[in-house]
C-alpha cells in the first residue's frame, strides 16, 4: 500500500502544526523584542538563526529514516520538543523585560529546542511522504502539505493578532500554551497508525551517514538544486525578521496589527500556491521554470513597492503590497517544491530522506543567514539614516537576490513540463 489522499491530508496537518508554532517565534516574539523591549533587531535575528543553524542536522534525520528509523516516533517526539521550545521562547521574552541575561539564556535554550524539534519532526515527515507516496501523487502531496503549513501559519498569525490586543504578558502565555499543546495533540492524532498501514520500501543499508551524504552530494542534479534552494531561500527569508518591526516603526502598527500583517502575507503565499496548482496541474499552463521565474521577478517588484511605500507614501496602506509579495513568494515556492519532491526519488534508491534532509538543511541555513543578514543590515543602516530608507535598502538587496535566483532557475531548470520522472532540471546539469 501507498498513502491515500486522506492519509496525505492527515500528514499535512503535521506541517500545519509546525508552521503554527514557528510563526509565533518569527513574528510575534520578534516584534515584542524589537518594539516593546526596544532591543536591536539583530538579537531576535541571531536567535532565529540559531534555530535554523541547529537544523543542519536534517540530513542525519533523513538518513535515519532511510535506514529504517521509526518515523512516527520522530514526528511526534520532534513536535513535542518544538512545542516545549515555543513555550520557553515566549517565557524568555517576558523574563528578558526585567532580567536581560537570564531571559537571554532561556531564549537560547528555547530556540535550540525549536531547531531540534523542527529538524526531527519535519524531515521525518517529508521522508515518509517521499517514500510512501505513489510517484504520480508526489507533486500533489507536496502541494497539499505545503499549503496546509502556510494555512497554519496564516491562520495562527491572524488569530493570535486578533486575540493579542490589548497586549499583556499573561495573555501572551495563554495563547502560546494553547497553540503548542494543541499542536502536539493534533500531530499525535494525525499520524496515528499511518506508518503501520503503508509499505515503505527501505533497503537494509549499513553505509555510514557521511558516506551516504557524500553519495547524494555527488549527484549533479541534487547538488545544483541545493545551491538554488540556498540562494532563493536567502532572498525569501531576508524580510522575515524586519517586516513587522518595519510596520511598527514606519507605519505605526500595534503588536496585534503587526501579527495580522504576517498572517495577511502568508495568506498571499497560500493564494499564490493555489494559483500555481490550478494553472500548472489543472489548466496545464507553463512549466516549473516559468512559474519559478515569474514568482522570483514578481517578488522583487513587490519588495520595491513595499520599500517605496515607507519612503514616499507611509500614509498609504501597507497590507496590499505585502499580500502581493506573498502571492509571488508562493508562486515560486510551490514550483520549487514540486521539483524537490520529484527529484527526491531520482538517483540511488532509498536516499529520499537524505536528499530531502540535504535540501532542508540548505533551506534552514539560508533562512538563518538571510534573516540574520536582513536584521543586522537594518540595525546598521538605522544608525546612519532614518527608519524608512534603512529598511528600504534591505528590501532592495532582497529584490536583487530574487532576480539572481530567477537567473539561476533559467540556467538549471528545464523549460519543458515536468513529470514525476523528470524533476524539471536540465539533463546533465
Amino acid at each position: 500500500m501507498t498513502l491515500n489522499w486522506l492519509q496525505i491530508v492527515r500528514l499535512g496537518l503535521v506541517q500545519m502544526c509546525l508552521g503554527a508554532i514557528v510563526v509565533l517565534t518569527t513574528s510575534t516574539l520578534n516584534r515584542l523584542m524589537v518594539v516593546e523591549l526596544a532591543l536591536p533587531a539583530v538579537l531576535p535575528g541571531m536567535l532565529v538563526a540559531l534555530h535554523y543553524g541547529i537544523q543542519i542536522s536534517r540530513p542525519s534525520w533523513g538518513f535515519l529514516s532511510d535506514t529504517g528509523g521509526r518515523r512516527t516516533r520522530f514526528i511526534v517526539g520532534g513536535m513535542a520538543v518544538l512545542a516545549l521550545g515555543g513555550f520557553a521562547a515566549a517565557s524568555g521574552v517576558l523574563v528578558m523585560a526585567d532580567h536581560f541575561w537570564p531571559g537571554l539564556f532561556l531564549s537560547v535554550l528555547a530556540y535550540t529546542l525549536i531547531g531540534l524539534g523542527v529538524g526531527a519532526s519535519g524531515t521525518s515527515l517529508l521522508a515518509l511522504l517521499a517514500t510512501a507516496t505513489a510517484p504520480e501523487r508526489r507533486g500533489a502531496a507536496a502541494t497539499i502539505t505545503w499549503l496546509m503549513m502556510i494555512a497554519g501559519i496564516a491562520v495562527t498569525a491572524g488569530t493570535v493578532g486578533m486575540f493579542l490586543d490589548p497586549y499583556s504578558p499573561r495573555l501572551l502565555m495563554e495563547i502560546v500554551a494553547t497553540v503548542t499543546i494543541g499542536a502536539v495533540i493534533l500531530t499525535s492524532l494525525a499520524v496515528w497508525g499511518i506508518e503501520r498501514r503503508v509499505i515503505v520500501r527501505r533497503e537494509p543499508d549499513e553505509m555510514p551517514f557521511r558516506d551516504g551524504l557524500k553519495e547524494v552530494w555527488g549527484e549533479r542534479k541534487a547538488r545544483n538544486f541545493t545551491l538554488f534552494v540556498f540562494l532563493s531561500m536567502s532572498a525569501y527569508f531576508m524580510q522575515e525578521l524586519i517586516l513587522e518591526p518595519y510596520s511598527g516603526l514606519v507605519f505605526g502598527f500595534t503588536p496585534g496589527q503587526s501579527t495580522s500583517l504576517s498572517g495577511a502575507q502568508n495568506g498571499g503565499v497560500f493564494l499564490g500556491m493555489i494559483v500555481v496548482g490550478i494553472g500548472s496541474t489543472g489548466l496545464r499552463i507553463g512549466s516549473l521554470r516559468a512559474w519559478v521565474v515569474a514568482g522570483c521577478f514578481g517578488s522583487a517588484a513587490a519588495l520595491l513597492g513595499v520599500a517605496a511605500l515607507g519612503i514616499y507614501a507611509p500614509h498609504l496602506p501597507l497590507i496590499p503590497a505585502v499580500v502581493t509579495m506573498g502571492v509571488f513568494n508562493g508562486m515560486f515556492a510551490v514550483a520549487a517544491i514540486g521539483a524537490m519532491m520529484a527529484l527526491a526519488g531520482e538517483g540511488r534508491e532509498a536516499r529520499e530522506g537524505t536528499r530531502m534532509g540535504l535540501w532542508g538543511a540548505a533551506q534552514a541555513i539560508a533562512a538563518g543567514f538571510g534573516g540574520l543578514l536582513g536584521a543586522a543590515s537594518a540595525d546598521t543602516l538605522r544608525t546612519v539614516m532614518s527608519d524608512a530608507p534603512a529598511f528600504g535598502v534591505v528590501f532592495l538587496a532582497e529584490a536583487i537576490l530574487f532576480c539572481l535566483s530567477a537567473w539561476m532557475a533559467i540556467r538549471i531548470m528545464d523549460g519543458k513540463r515536468p513529470t514525476t520522472e523528470n524533476a524539471g532540471l536540465v539533463p546533465g546539469e
